[in-house]
């Protein structure tokens, strides 16, 4: 996204959730009177790593945030996973055709991390593909649009092994040793995936991903991979093409396809 922002292209991020049910997972922050202000905390902590990426425009849908399957949090009248699916859709339709995106980025079905809140954006992101360019659609939530190319972040094992390879050939340890294990390159196989080179990219990632300070350890696991390393081995972000046009990939200007064979070391 800090890439497309660069290159001076219209981002809008749409958030559906407050965080309420998120743990501090910052030591530094787990002191009196963070939890008592963790909303505000996290909406003040999203447009700060927003601005770092160069979003042009944060919309909050304000739904609760749903915590894990299961919890008390999962079952509250107001969590985003308990919102009939077909308001929500009405609302995110009607933003995505006023803004009429070349790219759609949402989210894949998310079988490693099955948090309620990621499965619903999934479903979302499938609803919108389907009725975002219907004309008989809530015509009045706006002119139909069918967006070019809908992608998801893919948590690709081809990344993870290489970059996990890649620390213990210098000797270093892993952050990423149990994230793969079992893992093997061929997984990656049956979807249809493409990818971004960030190279260069990356430091602003991982400062705006600082930026979200309840959530995220300095310290922490999100860093153990050094920089230099995870741009020279692996320079770039992987995605799901989830729907596309005719050639929406190659007039995007910004995808490369995913290669073949072995990855390089």
């Amino acid at each position: 996204m800090a890439r497309l922002s660069e290159e001076g292209r219209r981002c809008v991020l749409i958030c559906a959730t407050g965080g309420e049910a998120g743990d501090i997972l910052n030591p530094a922050m787990d002191r009196p009177g963070v939890r008592e202000r963790i909303t505000e905390l996290r909406r003040e902590e999203l447009q700060a790593a927003a601005a770092i990426i160069g979003y042009d425009e944060v919309v909050h849908l304000g739904y609760r945030d749903s915590g894990m399957a299961g919890s008390s949090d999962n079952a509250h009248s107001e969590a985003f996973v308990n919102a009939p699916l077909s308001d929500v859709l009405v609302r995110v339709v009607e933003i995505v055709r006023r803004e009429r995106p070349e790219i759609l980025f949402g989210y894949d079905s998310h079988e490693r991390y099955p948090h309620p809140d990621h499965l619903r954006v999934h479903e979302l992101t499938l609803g919108i593909v389907e009725v975002v360019a219907d004309p008989s659609w809530h015509p009045e939530v706006g002119p139909p649009w069918r967006v070019p190319l809908v992608v998801a972040p893919a948590f690709t094992a081809r990344r993870g092994l290489s970059l996990h390879e890649a620390l213990e050939r210098r000797g270093l340890e892993s952050p990423l040793a149990g994230r793969v294990a079992g893992m093997h390159r061929d997984d990656d196989d049956g979807d249809v995936l493409v990818r971004v080179m960030v190279a260069g990219y990356m430091e602003r990632a991982r400062e705006a991903l600082r930026a979200h300070a309840t959530q995220i350890d300095p310290d922490g696991r999100w860093f153990a991979v050094p920089l230099d390393i995870a741009e020279s081995v692996y320079p770039y972000e992987d995605f799901e093409v989830l729907a596309a046009q005719d050639g929406a990939v190659a007039k995007s200007g910004l995808f490369e396809p995913w290669p073949t064979g072995p990855a390089s070391p």
